[in-house]
């Protein structure tokens, strides 16, 4: 099992999508472990996107992050990091295939609706910014035993 950080951005709060995008997660059949609305500040920004801080585009970015509520989760689910991935699509909304989120529902690069975490050192990293360990609810879903095989 794997956990990774997803966060609904600005663009989706505001277009009422999260509903839609959420039930894509649950619907494959991964697993909510947080949940919480937040308010990316300038600060939070730049530690999440270090790696970007010096490039051209930044500015546009934070100003982007921090324009309106995300929704931060921790999904968990086998091979959840790529699953994800796939499920959100390429990250330009004018290059992601039909049936992924951001080939549906997005035409920009930079509001393409949503974050994932890019591998598991990103997703512990990530998620370390977005909650703390008392946030993160373990649970035994009920319906598991139908969802894959014991020994998967």
């Amino acid at each position: 099992m794997q956990r990774t950080l997803v966060l609904l951005k600005p663009d989706c709060v505001q277009r009422r999508l999260m509903g839609k995008i959420i039930s894509r997660f649950e619907e494959k059949g991964l697993k909510i472990a947080a949940m919480k609305m937040i308010r990316v500040s300038p600060e939070l920004s730049r530690e999440h996107y270090a790696e970007h801080v010096e490039k051209p585009f930044y500015p546009s970015l934070e100003s982007f992050i921090t324009s309106a509520p995300v929704v931060a989760m921790a999904i968990d689910g086998l091979e959840v990091i790529q699953v994800v991935r796939d499920i959100l699509g390429a990250t330009s909304g004018l290059k992601a295939d039909a049936g992924t989120i951001r080939g549906d529902y997005s035409s920009s690069r930079q509001m393409n609706l949503v974050h994932a975490s890019d591998s598991e050192a990103s997703a512990t990293r990530e998620l370390n910014l977005y909650f703390s360990p008392d946030e993160l609810c373990d649970y035994e879903e009920i319906g598991v035993n139908f969802l894959r095989a014991a020994d998967e």
